[in-house]
């Protein structure tokens, strides 16, 4: 992981677009994994990968955000701008629009019904955008889009770490089920990290969503996973028929929440998040 503080932020700036060195750069509150990301003055944001894997999301978001943008019934980052290599930094980095909101994991009152409606419509009107240029799944994806059983490896090595920490035998029941089918349709546009920290929420609602350095073309079935990292009982039906994919693509977005669930656990067994997840994951199929 690359070193990325404000200074660092304000040289980059300031060497490369000079007509924004006036503006005072802030580190925003929650950080992501794959990038760190800066306030720029009041409507801009700084994104910078935090290490090379991330890189390729700089110029595939720059493709393809102001196509997808086009279809989607929520905002999208705006790019603006592209940074290249300087001040010590060693990775192309990008400027976007600031899109207001606080992340679904911070934000207070939320209606959760109306979340699970809005991101099941966001996701059906992504899966029906134009797919022409589109990124087929594959590394630079991290494999999603592509069959679960791509971390199947991964899966076995997890339970065996895990040992009677978790129960083996349901396990591998829901992953047997995840790996008996397939996306059977041409490809389709999928997010690839639906996760708290992409969601926004003004106002109670779902607002935008952010960080499609993941995205590409492939099975949509990934990004399911909300269904048991963020919601619960009703909810998840509600969000299961707002998206309007078949059984068998929910029984590979369970297989994609437990193979997340088992590594983090197989890293750290005090995870908290991870055990609330594989426990949903356990006993909440969504589908018969």
């Amino acid at each position: 992981m690359v070193d990325i503080d404000e200074e660092r932020v304000r040289r980059l700036v300031a060497e490369q677009f000079p007509r924004w060195a006036h503006l005072p750069v802030a580190a925003v509150a929650r950080q992501g994994w794959d990038n760190r990301t800066f306030r720029l003055g009041g409507h801009l944001v700084v994104r910078l990968p935090s290490a090379e894997g991330y890189v390729p999301g700089v110029a595939k978001e720059d493709r393809c955000l102001p196509a997808l943008a086009r279809h989607l019934p929520l905002p999208v980052p705006e790019p603006v701008a592209t940074g290249r290599p300087g001040a010590g930094y060693p990775y192309p980095w990008s400027v976007r629009r600031w899109l207001p909101g606080d992340t679904l994991g911070a934000a207070g009152e939320v209606d959760r019904s109306a979340v699970a409606r809005d991101l099941g419509a966001f996701l059906t009107a992504l899966r029906r955008a134009p797919t022409t240029g589109g990124p087929a799944a594959g590394r630079h994806s991290c494999f999603r889009g592509c069959h679960p059983s791509a971390y199947g490896d991964e899966v076995e090595q997890a339970l065996e770490a895990l040992g009677g920490r978790v129960d083996t035998a349901a396990c591998q029941d829901v992953w047997a089920r995840a790996v008996t089918s397939a996306w059977p349709a041409a490809p389709v546009w999928f997010h690839g990290d639906v996760a708290v920290g992409n969601l926004l929420v003004a106002d109670g609602r779902l607002s935008a969503v952010i960080d499609f350095g993941t995205c590409g073309v492939g099975d949509p079935a990934c990004d399911l996973v909300p269904a048991w990292t963020w919601f619960a009982g009703p909810e998840r039906q509600l969000f299961r028929e707002a998206t309007g994919l078949p059984d068998d693509a929910w029984r590979r977005a369970r297989g994609w929440a437990l193979w997340k669930a088992l590594i983090t656990l197989a890293a750290d067994d005090r995870d908290e998040e991870q055990s609330r997840t594989l426990a949903a994951v356990l006993t909440d199929p969504v589908v018969d």
